[in-house]
């Protein structure tokens, strides 16, 4: 119950004397509930989780210090006595999360209340305290860091020449569920020669070639938390420009890794790394930030951005993950799922960083 004492905490710095919280990661990280659906309404005094017929077993379940209610239709039909009955004046709802139809229907439940409530919009207050891991939390990233690591070591061999960035895609997502991860936290990203240039690109039926970068962005799941790597390869020699921009970008990575420190803001630790791939000739093909927090969600706090003025401290989890891409040419991504232990940053992927192969192995 920690969790919901430090949420509580936050009340009177947003305005508030309850909350109505529906965003999935926010939902489990409050109430261990893993259910695709369901409200948690919290108040000074009681924690409620509402769910539809088919998790009522599982949230009793998996959230055993919550009151679990079967709700039925739109939320404007029961949350109004539901509210009412927790003495909540001001309830506040997430504003980075709410949908404008259900912001609505909340509205319309506070106008049919018994005791009139307040609807207030707040913003990042479950995120924050998401942000900083617990050693379960750590323990289970740590657990899929090492699932991701031997799914890559073990695909090596099959990356040759010929070989289609959706044969490879499947033949990593494959060993990935082998090494017992639950469902993958994004879809896995193999992207070679000019569609590499593409930060977010999806598998393909095109064919690798020799000579050409392929970027390969993979993440696994255990007990709900995730982790997020890329490699960047070259089957057989790669030219002047390859090895020019791999070395960029791997230069910039470890310095990041290196540098890096406990009470660093995030903006800081973004410049750090701009500021080489500027001096390289590369700034204007850097075009996202240096990495995302990473947990229940995929993406989550902290933001190392250029405008980001999230501090970093001791715990927390999230990546490093500098790229340069070039239009026509490709693109080359080094990344790995990190945490700050000690004050500096350790290095929770750990596949290898050799950028050349040949008929499956690593020069």
């Amino acid at each position: 119950m920690n969790r919901l004492s430090s949420f509580r905490n936050s009340f009177a710095a947003n305005g508030i004397d309850g909350a109505l919280i529906g965003a999935a990661g926010n939902r489990r990280y409050l109430s261990g509930f893993s259910g695709s659906a369901g409200w948690i309404v919290v108040s000074p005094l009681r924690a409620c989780l509402a769910v539809d017929f088919r998790y009522v077993e599982q949230a009793r379940q998996q959230s055993p210090d919550f009151e679990v209610l079967y709700i039925k239709g739109d939320i404007s039909g029961w949350l109004a006595d539901l509210v009412s009955g927790m003495d909540i004046g001001r309830l506040g709802v997430e504003s980075d999360h709410l949908s404008l139809t259900t912001y609505r229907s909340v509205c319309r439940a506070a106008q049919a209340a018994k005791t009139d409530f307040q609807v207030t919009p707040i913003k990042s207050t479950v995120e924050p305290l998401r942000a900083v891991k617990d050693a379960d939390e750590l323990a289970c990233i740590t657990r899929a860091c090492a699932m991701a690591d031997s799914a890559l070591e073990h695909v090596m061999p099959s990356i040759e020449a010929g070989l289609t960035e959706k044969q490879l895609a499947w033949q990593i997502e494959n060993l990935i569920r082998q090494e017992g991860s639950e469902p993958l936290p994004f879809e896995i990203i193999v992207a070679s020669g000019p569609n590499s240039a593409m930060p977010h690109a999806r598998p393909t039926d095109r064919p690798i070639a020799a000579g050409e970068p392929i970027i390969i962005d993979l993440g696994a799941r255990c007990g709900g938390y995730c982790c997020d790597m890329t490699r960047t390869y070259v089957v057989g020699k790669g030219d002047e420009r390859f090895n020019n921009v791999y070395n960029t970008v791997l230069g910039a990575q470890a310095s990041a890794i290196a540098l890096i420190r406990d009470g660093m803001s995030a903006g800081a630790a973004d410049g750090l790394v701009r500021g080489m791939i500027d001096e390289a000739g590369y700034g204007e093909c850097f075009g996202h930030g240096l990495g995302h927090g990473i947990g229940l969600d995929a993406h989550e706090g902290p933001r190392l951005g250029p405008a980001s003025d999230d501090m970093l401290a001791e715990n927390m989890v999230f990546t490093i993950e500098p790229g340069v891409y070039l239009p026509g040419w490709g693109g080359v991504r080094i990344e790995d799922t990190v945490t700050i232990a000690g004050g500096k940053v350790l290095a929770l992927t750990n596949a290898g960083k050799k950028s050349r192969l040949n008929g499956g192995k690593t020069l």
